[in-house]
C-alpha cells in the first residue's frame, strides 16, 4: 500500500550492516538495518482481484524478480506512476508494501485500498492483466527480531499488508496481537499463521479525527503476555504519534522495543493505499 514513509525511530537500538551481513549475530531484541542495491524493474500485471471490497490484490511478474529482495515484512518500494500530460511528464512516485514476493517464482504482490483519490489509487481500480508498471527498491529493511516473548501490531488500513506480512512470518506459538480500524466487517483480513495470533477489529465507518481515540480505547484492554514485547505502530500520522505516546509516557514500554511510521496524513491525496487520503 503507498506510503508516506516518516519512520519514527526515536531512541530504537539499530545496527546498520551491509545487505549479505543481516545473519550476523547482534545483542538480543536488537533491530538491524540493512542496505540493498537500488535498481528499477518493469512488472507486469497477471492478476487482479479483491481482497475486500476495498482492498484490491494485483499480482506481477518479471524476469527481474528473480533477485528482488525484500526481507523485512515493512518495507517499501516506489511505484512510477505516468501522468496523462504524457511521456514529457515525470511520474509519480508512490511507497507501498511488497505483500508477498517469490524469487523462484520470479511473482511479486501489492495489496491496495481502494478509497480517496489519486494516481495510485486509480491505477490500481483500474488495473488489468497485461499492464505495466516500473518499480524502485527496496532501499533497505529494518529486520526486527524473531526472538521477543510477544507481539503487538496496531494500524488502520493502510498498515494491513505489513501486518498480516507478519503476522504470517512470525515462529510457531508466539503470541502476537493486531489492533486494526476498518471500515466495516467486510474489510477484516485472515491471516494463516504458525503464531498464536490474537486480531482486534475496530470498526469505525469512514477515517477521521476519532480513530486515534478508538484505538486507544481497544488498546486499554489489552494485556501483556509476560516477558518483552515489541510493538509496532503504522497508519495515519495522528493515530501514530498519538498511540506511540501511550505506550511510551502511559505504559512505559522501552521505546527501543517500539515502531512507529506514519504511513499517510489526513488532507492529502492518494494515501498508503490506504484509507481517506493518504500521502
Amino acid at each position: 500500500m503507498n506510503r508516506q514513509d516518516t519512520q519514527d525511530r526515536q531512541g530504537m537500538g539499530t545496527r546498520q550492516v551491509p545487505e549479505g551481513d543481516a545473519s550476523k549475530p547482534g545483542a538480543p531484541h536488537q533491530l538491524v538495518r540493512v542496505r540493498h542495491e537500488l535498481r528499477r524493474r518493469k512488472l507486469l500485471v497477471t492478476s487482479v482481484e479483491s481482497l475486500t471490497p476495498r482492498m484490491r490484490r494485483i499480482r506481477f511478474t518479471s524476469p527481474d524478480l528473480a533477485d528482488f529482495n525484500s526481507p523485512s515484512p515493512d518495507d517499501h518500494i516506489k511505484l512510477f506512476f505516468s501522468q496523462q500530460d504524457g511521456a514529457a511528464a515525470q511520474p509519480v512516485m508512490r511507497d507501498f508494501t511488497p505483500r508477498a514476493f517469490d524469487n523462484a517464482g520470479k511473482s511479486l504482490t501489492i495489496d491496495f485500498a481502494i478509497h480517496g483519490s489519486g494516481p495510485a489509487t486509480e491505477w490500481a481500480a483500474g488495473a488489468q492483466v497485461g499492464q505495466l508498471l516500473e518499480i524502485g527498491g527496496p532501499r533497505g529493511s529494518t529486520l526486527v527480531p524473531d526472538d521477543f516473548d510477544w507481539y503487538l501490531l496496531i494500524g488502520d488500513e493502510s498498515a494491513l499488508p505489513a501486518i498480516g506480512r507478519r503476522v504470517e512470518a512470525l515462529r510457531s506459538g508466539v503470541p502476537v496481537t493486531t489492533v486494526v480500524a476498518v471500515a466495516n466487517e467486510d474489510e477484516k483480513q485472515t491471516f494463516t499463521t504458525r503464531a498464536s495470533w490474537r486480531p482486534t477489529w475496530v470498526v469505525r465507518g469512514e477515517p477521521g479525527e476519532q480513530d486515534a481515540e478508538l484505538l486507544r480505547r481497544a488498546l486499554v484492554g489489552f494485556t501483556p503476555p509476560a516477558g518483552d514485547g515489541f510493538v509496532w505502530i503504522a497508519g495515519e500520522g495522528s493515530i501514530v504519534r498519538e498511540v506511540r505516546t501511550y505506550f511510551v509516557e502511559e505504559r512505559q514500554h522501552p521505546s527501543d522495543w517500539i515502531k512507529a511510521a506514519a504511513y499517510w496524513h489526513r488532507g492529502t491525496d492518494d494515501g498508503h493505499g490506504g484509507p481517506g487520503t493518504p500521502a
